[in-house]
């Protein structure tokens, strides 16, 4: 199968590193012209240089902004013209007890992981519609399905995003359009290597580490690894493509195959 993306502009927002950056590379590998988000304009711009070393042949521009609010996906959309695939994978996580998440955390990451995403789609969906073509990714989380305790601020808001896929999927109906999430399991990133130190300790080299927070915090997993980033892209990627043409309002898992998922 080969894919190409030859002539799409795509943006990826939380794209200066780990997952985005995986999505951002494997995009601009594929021929896009890729927009890459951070909330800051020097980061976001060391985060293209580093992105073009990667994939020298990329096509890559720097689209800062915090897509937090509306002024910050304003500014990143005024630097776009024209968005054929939109990929929101900007998200924030953290590890808390249940009953101490205050009303503003729980504002906060539904500000910046749902409200984000529905933002860029308002604004992306009618110019995709209009050209007949387009396709929408949000990066959702097996949190979403299998909500742990200590995350279920974050749990919560991967689950409204399912919701927010399907529905716009619906509202793209028959236009050429596609709305997908893809449900990625715990994935190996400097930000989840951090996640874990904090659940297991700092004592255990980062192997060690990592076999022991999936046995004991995610006895789910059927690979009982952490995901690499590229794994996530290389879904992204397809569901991009002409190849995805038929699959729309889906929920497509790249999980390491969680056992009791309620999905199939």
């Amino acid at each position: 199968m080969q894919i190409t993306l030859d002539g799409r502009t795509a943006l990826v927002t939380g794209s200066t590193q780990g997952i985005g950056a995986a999505i951002a590379a494997g995009l601009a590998a594929a021929g896009a012209r890729v927009a890459v988000n951070g909330r800051d304009p020097g980061r976001t711009g060391e985060a293209v240089e580093r992105l073009r070393a990667r994939v020298p042949d990329g096509d890559f521009v720097a689209a800062p902004g915090d897509l937090a609010g509306e002024q910050g996906a304003a500014d990143v959309l005024g630097r776009l013209p024209v968005v054929d695939v939109l990929v929101n994978n900007l998200g924030i996580f953290g590890s808390h007890p249940a009953l101490e998440i205050d009303d503003d955390a729980w504002r906060r990451y539904f500000e910046v992981n749902v409200l984000s995403a529905v933002r860029l789609i308002r604004s992306c969906l009618p110019g995709m519609t209009e050209r007949g073509w387009g396709r929408v990714l949000n990066i959702a989380s097996d949190s979403a399905v299998v909500t742990p305790a200590e995350m279920i601020h974050y749990g919560t808001t991967k689950t409204a995003l399912l919701a927010v896929t399907r529905g716009f999927a619906k509202e793209a109906a028959g236009t050429g359009v596609t709305v997908n999430s893809v449900i990625a399991g715990p994935t190996h990133t400097g930000g989840v290597e951090d996640f874990v130190h904090g659940l297991v300790g700092t004592d255990l080299p980062w192997d060690e580490a990592q076999r022991v927070f999936m046995r004991e915090h995610r006895p789910q997993s059927l690979i009982q690894r952490l995901i690499e980033p590229e794994e996530i892209a290389h879904m992204v990627v397809y569901l991009s493509s002409s190849f995805a043409s038929a699959t729309t309002g889906g929920a497509l898992r790249v999980d390491g195959g969680y056992v009791d998922s309620i999905l199939p």
